[in-house]
């Protein structure tokens, strides 16, 4: 029964494992809040790649990437967040005497993340084309993409939350975590890039 889903599977964990916006936002939020008070942030990710994918495969990203003025929006406005959250998040210090960062993103902080970003709607549409033979009918393709996705993030972003609390325990300066910040702000500002390559 698992045969014929495995390579979905793989192509899932691959998706969402490697190194982009939600990983790396996971990765800052489990250094500085540790896993218990990143959970509402991963939740909200893999929440909404998981529409996102399951709307796709429903036929909606179709819709919206032959849209360019949608598209082109979407990009503006994932773009100024994310840049507002690396600017956060590279001018945080250690947990202890840091004051921009407050409190970690929020479950619709993360949901929306994956909402404005092309290259997701891109992917969920690919993963639909390409595994379309594994359901009967776009309604049983988006409950098959969309529970795949999402359980495949949930599982990768805890990874990376856990990477970052790991991490953490090994700085000891105050320049040390500045340091770390600034790292991921960069990676976080960077991931924007595959964004605007997205057609």
């Amino acid at each position: 029964m698992l045969q014929p889903i495995l390579p979905l599977i793989l192509f899932a964990f691959v998706a969402t494992a490697t190194p982009g916006i939600a990983t790396t936002l996971s990765t800052a939020s489990g250094a500085q809040f540790g896993f218990r008070r990143s959970v509402p942030l991963m939740a909200g990710s893999a929440a909404g790649l998981a529409t996102v994918t399951g709307a796709a495969a429903a036929g909606l990203a179709g819709l919206l990437l032959a849209m360019p003025s949608l598209q082109l929006a979407m990009k503006i406005i994932g773009s100024l967040y994310l840049i507002w959250l690396a600017i956060k998040i590279g001018r945080a210090g250690p947990p202890n005497l840091d004051v921009t960062m407050a409190k970690p993103n929020s479950f619709f902080g993360g949901a929306g993340i994956q909402w404005m970003n092309p290259k997701g709607w891109a992917m969920g549409l690919g993963a639909a084309a390409s595994f379309a033979a594994l359901a009967d009918g776009p309604g049983q393709l988006a409950l098959l993409l969309g529970s795949t996705f999402g359980l495949t993030a949930a599982i990768s972003l805890s990874v990376w939350c856990v990477a970052g609390m790991v991490l953490a325990r090994l700085l000891k300066t105050e320049w040390q975590w500045r340091a770390l910040n600034i790292v991921l702000a960069l990676v976080l500002a960077a991931s924007i890039i595959p964004m605007w390559r997205t057609a």
